[in-house]
């Protein structure tokens, strides 16, 4: 099957003004192009996200009104940071700053249209706050002083018949490029007329994921749907089933979301629960790290092998995309798991982008893990590295009790080390070497960093109480005592999985770009 390009363009109709799957609406018109930022995937704003950006708007600009569909394209930063799209334009900037805690969202200047007319605050006007002169040239990307006190942040700048949006810091503004602007009023549709402008493309998507699944059906003697309780497993579930793929399993790490474990018994699917008391072994390793997953293989890769120990060569339907991280940006269409290498990984609509999954499940009408819709873009492990701070925010209103739980044992942990208390406030415990944002991140804010990108470590601080007997709420029990009363083997793990290069961690499995883990797993297996 020829593989289909990477998307880096949206495509959106003007007439009906709803984004869509491919480059024509249903009512015939060729949709508007709009470059999208890398990794260059793009979602629906949901409950969350929505009130959140309506807040943030109303705060800044007084009562705007906002249409009902937004998109957020992810893009990189220091932790959220997301390209809001209204109306088939850029609309701004949301971020989260992990040391503030606090969301902002800077307006791009394709916004002025859809906001002049209504903002009632949030405007500088250039003539009265900075007594500029007409005589006095550009102003566009000037910074001028401010006569009256300004609150910091992103603005609207008025100047003459022109617009253009501004930055206030420290009682100046710096301006951008100043245009005449047109206030602009469009069709306000929901999401369910962008469903039906796009069921053509989502009825030709589905036929292809099915088509993938089924070619490869006979590669394993049994086939199975990996299920993580999110949207993207939800839609891959839906469409093995239609393929003809009956089984399905979710590897209970012991450290879920309660909603996640309810949702996932509410789809019919088994429940593994092999894993090893996680809190056991953090005690020991200290907490895992994006770029150092012991967790992975202690909590979902060994328990796999057990259960595959079991089930024996097999096909397993994922749902992983390409569009989720720059790792998995190279996944094919079938993948042998270097852990298992009986496993052969099939990920039918890793070509999918977040929209085109919210837009099928909502076309077919499919239950949602209700966890999105309280701002979690990624369902996964409640105290999972790879979560963003802004989730971990959400996860101390969703779940206090495990957000308590971990705080503390981060807290406990980076005493114990003479970590700096940013260790744990501001998520610098997520790597263990940083990345150049948290670099700079720690430069600006005076943190001190090895030449092997590690936190400089101080006197050790006293810790609190070991976080071990600490209570943590319903999915705080090591699971491996809910089935098997096992405890921690720390050396059968590393005998079953030692590190491998080049793999790539999945929500229920692993899979690899390099064929030398699978032929030496394959080896392993064999003798």
């Amino acid at each position: 099957m020829l593989e289909p390009p990477v998307k880096k363009i949206l495509y959106w109709c003007e007439e009906c003004n709803v984004p869509l799957v491919g480059k024509t609406c249903a009512c015939r018109k060729e949709g508007k192009r709009i470059e999208l930022l890398q990794p260059y995937d793009v979602r629906p704003a949901l409950a969350a996200d929505t009130a959140l950006i309506h807040s943030l708007v109303a705060e800044r600009f007084g009562s705007v009104p906002l249409q009902k569909i937004l998109l957020l394209n992810k893009t990189g930063g220091a932790d959220r940071a997301d390209l809001v799209i209204m109306n088939g334009e850029r609309f701004g900037w949301l971020t989260f700053d992990p040391v503030t805690r606090s969301f902002s969202l800077d307006i791009a200047p394709e916004s002025l249209p859809f906001l002049i007319g209504y903002a009632t605050k949030g405007i500088v006007d250039l003539d009265r706050e900075t007594g500029i002169r007409s005589e006095a040239g550009r102003v566009g990307g000037k910074r001028l002083p401010l006569r009256t006190p300004v609150p910091d942040g992103t603005m609207i700048v008025k100047y003459r018949q022109r617009f253009g949006t501004g930055m206030v810091r420290d009682g100046s503004v710096k301006v951008k490029e100043l245009i005449p602007v047109v206030p602009r009023s469009l069709p306000d549709p929901g999401w369910e007329v962008a469903v039906e402008k796009n069921r053509y493309h989502l009825k030709n998507l589905e036929r292809n994921a099915i088509r993938a699944i089924k070619q490869h059906l006979s590669d394993r003697p049994t086939a199975n749907v990996s299920f993580s309780g999110g949207k993207d497993s939800t839609a891959v579930l839906h469409i093995a089933r239609k393929a003809g793929v009956t089984k399905a399993f979710f590897i209970d790490t012991g450290i879920e979301f309660p909603e996640t474990i309810a949702f996932v018994r509410s789809q019919g699917v088994d429940i593994i629960q092999k894993a090893v008391d996680f809190w056991q072994a953090a005690e020991k390793a200290g907490p895992p790290g994006k770029d150092h997953r012991w967790c992975c293989k202690l909590l979902k890769l060994h328990p796999l092998k057990l259960y595959l120990a079991d089930v024996g060569p097999c096909v397993t339907v994922q749902g992983n995309r390409w569009y989720e991280s720059w790792n998995r940006a190279g996944l094919d269409e079938t993948s042998q798991n270097p852990a298992n290498p009986l496993q052969l990984n099939i990920s039918p609509i890793r070509n999918w982008r977040a929209l085109e999954v919210f837009l099928y499940l909502w076309w077919q009408d499919l239950p949602i893990n209700p966890l999105y819709d309280k701002g979690l873009e990624r369902i996964g492990c409640y105290l999972c590295p790879a979560m963003l701070e802004s989730e971990y925010e959400e996860l101390k209103t969703i779940q206090p009790a495990s957000a308590e739980r971990w705080t503390a044992f981060l807290e406990s942990w980076a005493a114990k080390k003479g970590y700096p208390e940013a260790f744990s406030s501001w998520g610098l415990w997520r790597w263990r070497a940083l990345p150049p944002k948290m670099r700079e991140l720690c430069r600006q804010k005076g943190i001190g960093i090895n030449d092997d990108f590690t936190l400089k470590t101080g006197p050790a601080r006293p810790a609190a109480v070991s976080t071990v007997d600490m209570k943590g709420g319903e999915t705080m029990k090591p699971a491996m005592e809910k089935v098997t009363g096992r405890g921690l083997n720390v050396q059968e793990v590393r005998k079953d999985f030692p590190i491998l290069g080049d793999i790539i961690y999945l929500d229920n499995a692993a899979t690899s770009f390099s064929p030398e883990p699978v032929i030496a797993a394959m080896n392993e297996f064999e003798h």
